[in-house]
């Protein structure tokens, strides 16, 4: 009989918890099945069958379990049965018997059973019911002003007929986000600055190149390259974006992890793209499909989630026109992308549309003088609106590597 323990899914993580079991107690499981999702204060991960065999489960979903701890037991000895349906107990329960009716006792009925008082039958009147419509509490049954009342909901009032509400305990992951987002709130003197860029030059780029970029690196040209490029640009111009405060401390990094919120099924994850300072357009593009790939498949690892310098959130692939995005402590700054709309706008004296996207970078005012946080953005706003002679050095094949 193999014990399975809780791994430790990575540093300082003491305590996950089952988020939801993938198999049945008695079930038969092969080697590296997930056979659990669990949830740490910072990723939700798989638990894979170390083993395979007979299941047998020793903890609830929702339970809170140390690292190292037993969740189940697997017995190695036990062969794969022909028919895995046999092997399971049975998860319906026995229908209880239907209850014979009661018999119905027998009404006793008067002259003054559903007679209204004349108040009342004033007040049905002007309501438009009918004496079969209200259940007298009078004597003998007959209808007093008051049963009409009280059988006639106010408007505005709720429905008689249930209305459902369901209530469920927050993941480990999802409260320790909230946790930190209050923490961010309360703990850090947050501002932010706005601006909108020009998408237009970003725009002709990649009607020009993505065709060739996504054959010859097969991952498209998006505009997260972009951004990550043109942000490590401005992080290299104003590196106190690029810190954090430890205690009376500041630290600087002369390196640009930069984190990228996605969307993955158990709610926002941010990945950390390494070193982006030393990637190219295709290597940017390349490790954003390779992160949102992993966080839409559960497979993201704490690791993969913590260290980063500085967040790029694009809140406009959810159609989100300006927001002001929450730090990621202990960062000290966020950038917020937003949906492009046409708009117009003045070139050269003249009105004209353009694709235009709202940015936002939301900052800590106690590390971040207000002109380095602007200066910051109308970096990142010269560069998406130059990016062949800021980001490119003029030759957008080379940077391509086309």
């Amino acid at each position: 009989m193999l014990e399975m323990k809780v791994p430790s899914p990575g540093e300082s993580i003491t305590e996950v918890e089952i988020a939801e079991w993938l198999v049945s107690d008695g079930d038969y499981v092969e080697k590296d099945q997930a056979i659990a999702e669990v949830d740490s204060d910072k990723a939700t991960l798989e638990l894979p069958a170390e083993a395979s065999g007979i299941v047998t489960l020793k903890a609830e979903e929702g339970d809170a379990v140390a690292v190292g701890q037993v969740v189940c037991l697997i017995d190695t000895a036990a062969e794969r049965p022909e028919g895995q349906a046999s092997t399971k107990p049975s998860t319906q329960k026995a229908e209880a018997p239907v209850p014979a009716s009661a018999p119905t006792p027998k009404s006793t009925t008067t002259y003054a059973t559903g007679t209204p008082s004349p108040a009342a039958k004033k007040l049905m009147d002007e309501k438009g019911l009918s004496p079969d419509q209200i259940v007298g509490s009078g004597r003998d049954g007959r209808i007093l002003k008051d049963d009409v009342v009280k059988g006639v909901p106010a408007m505005g009032s709720a429905a008689s007929e249930d209305r459902g509400a369901s209530r469920q305990k927050l993941s480990m992951l999802r409260r320790k986000v909230a946790e930190r987002l209050v923490s961010a709130k309360n703990e850090t003197a947050m501002l932010t600055t706005f601006n909108e860029v020009d998408m237009s030059a970003i725009f002709d780029l990649r009607k020009a190149h993505k065709e060739a970029f996504k054959t010859k690196h097969e991952v498209s040209l998006g505009f997260m390259s972009f951004f990550t490029l043109a942000v490590v640009r401005a992080l290299e111009l104003f590196p106190d974006v690029n810190s954090m405060i430890d205690g009376d401390y500041k630290i600087t990094y002369d390196y640009k992890d930069i984190s990228i919120a996605v969307s993955g099924p158990k709610g926002l994850m941010v990945p950390v793209i390494r070193n982006a300072e030393q990637l190219s357009f295709r290597g940017v593009e390349a490790e954003v499909k390779r992160l949102a790939l992993r966080a839409r498949d559960g497979q993201i690892t704490v690791d993969e989630m913590t260290g980063g310098t500085f967040t790029i959130s694009n809140g406009g692939v959810f159609g989100s026109m300006l927001s002001t995005p929450i730090i990621n402590p202990p960062q000290s700054g966020i950038l917020g992308m937003h949906n492009i709309v046409e708009r117009p706008v003045v070139k050269d004296g003249q009105v004209a549309i353009a694709p235009i996207m709202y940015v936002a970078l939301s900052y800590d005012h106690r590390i971040i003088d207000g002109r380095e946080s602007v200066g910051f953005l109308v970096a990142v706003k010269e560069a998406l609106e130059n990016p062949i002679e800021i980001l490119m050095n003029g030759d957008p094949k080379k940077a391509l590597e086309l």
